[in-house]
């Protein structure tokens, strides 16, 4: 895969690029509206779990996020035993590339994290391929903790069907399975690693989007 050569090549001092896979992603989010359905807001901190392709972007855009208190990088859909990054990677696990995000819901509220992560965070239209990764472990995937993160999540995505927001079909599918946390060189590997060759390529933009869509938004 794309991503695990380029992060054995950084991993050595080598800087390159994957041939074919040199252009960097749009800076810009998909304009869509708010969800018409929420969670209601708790004085009690919040979890939230995405998979949307790498994780190291991903976490990047929530990390940003105002209300947002925490965010790990990891592997849900699967079994702790082959939770690793090296037989996730063979695609045969079953996992996605997650994000456990810890929020305060007074100050985001569960759909304004939808609205982020469809908009910037993932192309829902993407079937087991984000950007340059290809495989099911980047598929586009919520995992609900909750009932009611699971009806808003529904019903957003009805939401935005129903108002055409994208070209195409939406694939993002709601699924079930434990988060397990990435190797500790994952974890904030963005901010650890500003000139690695992916994050220019194709994390550094989605951050760029991320800012000039919702400024009010923004730490």
């Amino acid at each position: 895969m794309i991503k695990t050569t380029l992060l054995s090549l950084a991993l050595t001092g080598a800087i390159a690029f994957a041939a074919g896979h040199t252009s960097a992603a749009p800076e810009r989010a998909v304009a869509i509206p708010a969800p018409a359905r929420d969670v209601t807001p708790t004085a009690a901190p919040r979890v939230a779990v995405f998979a949307g392709g790498c994780f190291w972007g991903v976490s990047a855009v929530f990390e940003r996020v105002k209300g947002v208190t925490g965010v790990t990088s990891g592997y849900a859909g699967g079994t702790a035993a082959t939770a690793t990054y090296d037989q996730v990677s063979t695609e045969t696990t079953g996992h996605a590339e997650a994000v456990r995000i810890t929020y305060d819901p007074r100050v985001v509220s569960y759909g304004t994290l939808l609205r982020v992560y469809f908009s910037i965070a993932t192309d829902p239209t993407s079937l087991n391929r984000q950007g340059p990764d290809a495989g099911p472990s980047y598929r586009s995937a919520i995992f609900p903790q909750n009932d009611a993160q699971r009806g808003v999540a529904a019903a957003y995505i009805a939401q935005l069907t129903a108002a055409k927001a994208f070209p195409r079909p939406i694939v993002t599918k709601l699924e079930t399975g434990r988060f397990f946390p990435a190797e500790d060189y994952h974890q904030r590997f963005y901010d650890k690693n500003p000139n690695h060759p992916y994050i220019v390529s194709w994390d550094k933009p989605k951050v760029a989007a991320f800012k000039t869509a919702f400024p009010q938004l923004a730490k």
